[in-house]
């Protein structure tokens, strides 16, 4: 009993330095030009969020997104927190069922197919999370921003032939959310290993 006591503080003391390190991740955030629109930032700060939800199970995943979003909506809020609402759906996305699946597996293969369908879940539901709850939140927050012709208009500075903001999504959300997705588990794969034991607080 005082072991799992143990174990659940160590865990969620784990957890809060995993969001810390997020949040500031989430600051090295940069846009990747000619690929995407520039307001679409690249950051691997998912990472830690992967991390803990390997270690401690998707709980603490989930934790650790609504940890960062929470401190970077409270420096920066550049946004009004529609960026950040929208991090923190895509990050939920991304590392409950790769957290579900690796705490029923647990094995490097299963860690692997986890974190593979997580990233594909994210990129699916990039979608309709932006077409229906972000970009619909910024028309309505910046009275300025130019409605939904102005965001088809970024898009179509890369992609001119874009005829809808469906099809942008699809071209270019989906895979570049996947991608995203597919970055951060492959550094997961490379550093949880190591990690593990410090995480955990085991000697080996």
């Amino acid at each position: 009993m005082q072991k799992q006591k143990r174990d659940s503080v160590r865990a969620m003391a784990v957890t809060a330095m995993l969001g810390a390190v997020a949040s500031v991740l989430m600051f090295f955030d940069f846009p990747i030009p000619f690929i995407i629109p520039s307001f679409i930032k690249f950051d691997i700060s998912e990472l830690p969020a992967l991390l803990a939800s390997f270690s401690f199970g998707p709980i603490h995943g989930v934790a650790v997104c609504i940890i960062k979003n929470l401190i970077h909506v409270l420096i920066k809020n550049s946004t009004m927190g529609i960026g950040e609402l929208s991090n923190l759906c895509l990050g939920i996305c991304f590392v409950v069922p790769a957290g579900l699946i690796y705490k029923y597996h647990k094995s490097r293969k299963m860690a692997v197919i986890g974190a593979a369908v997580g990233a594909v879940i994210m990129a699916i539901m990039s979608v309709p999370i932006n077409y229906f709850v972000t970009y619909p939140m910024y028309i309505k927050m910046y009275a300025d921003f130019g409605g939904w012709e102005a965001i088809l208009a970024m898009y179509q500075a890369i992609l001119p032939g874009a005829k809808s903001l469906i099809q942008v999504l699809l071209i270019f959300n989906m895979p570049f959310t996947f991608f995203k997705g597919a970055i951060v588990a492959v550094l997961t794969f490379f550093i949880y290993k190591p990690l593990s034991p410090i995480l955990h607080g085991r000697n080996k």
